[in-house]
């Protein structure tokens, strides 16, 4: 068999869980993009693009990581959605917690840097900003699962990596992909009000900007081996989803006088933090971290979901 001596294979490799996710597919294109070769992994959605592995299945996880020999792994695949963690308990403690201890452990036997996706849900919102030194303290299942699974990852692997991070957004596959685009039909349905939370202060952060930081946090790695322990980035946007919502509506040219501010306490589903800022210094000094203004990003998403009422009536009138 011949190779094409053009072809260069990058040596630095890099394993993704999760890589059909929204932060995943993010991660997945920055490190492929970056003269790394990057195999993402996923389930469900997996094929043909990225492998098939079952995280809770031990022995595909140890063939996987054998076989590919990364030098990092940035394990983005969790259950997120905090009301389904309540309503399965178990599952997403194996996913959360115990797929996360087992992927470290595998990566300890083969010196691979791992990174732990976490969330800013540890922390219960009260005295934000929050550093990473500062005491956790879940509300609600989802926080408390992934909290688990820091410190299943800490103790599996000393040299590790967890990177907290709160709510997402991006180049969705579907709107309810991210609890920032699912806002999107709201927002455009101005016929029909609609009531949105004005009570908890959330930090939108576009994946493309964790991607970056993750394979910057990788490439400094692969020099210092200091490089360990607990990390914090945020998007430095404070905003409700009330407040989301009228900046998308302004990005498009949409009315939002059909949106109604909720400044109560949420009183359905999983208990949320009400403010639970992360303080980003630590990735800051290190010279980590890229950030897109949340109204270019939003824009760049949501996009292609624009039922554009003009052409509507070109098309159908």
């Amino acid at each position: 068999m011949w190779i094409d001596e053009d072809i260069d294979i990058p040596s630095r490799r890099v394993l993704i869980t999760g890589a059909t996710g929204l932060l995943g597919r993010a991660v997945f294109k920055e490190f492929n993009e970056n003269n790394w070769n990057a195999v993402g992994c996923g389930y469900r959605r997996a094929q043909p693009k990225f492998e098939q592995v079952n995280l809770l299945n031990s022995v595909a996880v140890h063939d996987i990581i054998h076989d590919f020999q990364p030098h990092v792994i940035v394990h983005c695949a969790a259950e997120r959605r905090p009301d389904v963690v309540e309503s399965q308990p178990d599952a997403a403690s194996q996913l959360n917690v115990a797929a996360s201890g087992n992927l470290a452990k595998e990566a300890a036997g083969i010196g691979a840097f791992l990174i732990y996706i976490s969330t800013d849900y540890v922390f219960d919102g009260t005295s934000p900003p929050y550093k990473e030194t500062d005491v956790p303290n879940p509300l609600n299942l989802y926080g408390k699962t992934k909290l688990e699974g820091e410190k299943a990852v800490l103790e599996n692997n000393e040299g590790a990596a967890v990177l907290r991070i709160p709510v997402l957004y991006g180049e969705v596959e579907r709107l309810e992909e991210s609890a920032v685009t699912v806002m999107f039909d709201k927002v455009q349905f101005s016929n029909k009000s609609a009531n949105m939370d004005h009570w908890q202060q959330r930090f939108p952060t576009n994946v493309k900007d964790v991607a970056v930081v993750c394979r910057q946090l990788a490439e400094k790695r692969m020099l210092d081996p200091s490089i360990k322990g607990t990390f914090h980035w945020s998007g430095n946007e404070q905003m409700t989803k009330y407040e989301m919502a009228c900046a998308i509506a302004d990005a498009f040219n949409l009315p939002s006088s059909h949106l109604r501010p909720i400044t109560d306490c949420p009183v359905v589903g999983a208990l949320r933090p009400r403010n639970a800022q992360l303080d980003c210094s630590k990735l800051e000094m290190l010279g980590i971290g890229q950030r897109t203004p949340f109204r270019a990003g939003i824009k760049e998403s949501l996009w292609p979901f624009l039922i554009d009422k003009r052409w509507r009536q070109t098309v159908f009138h």
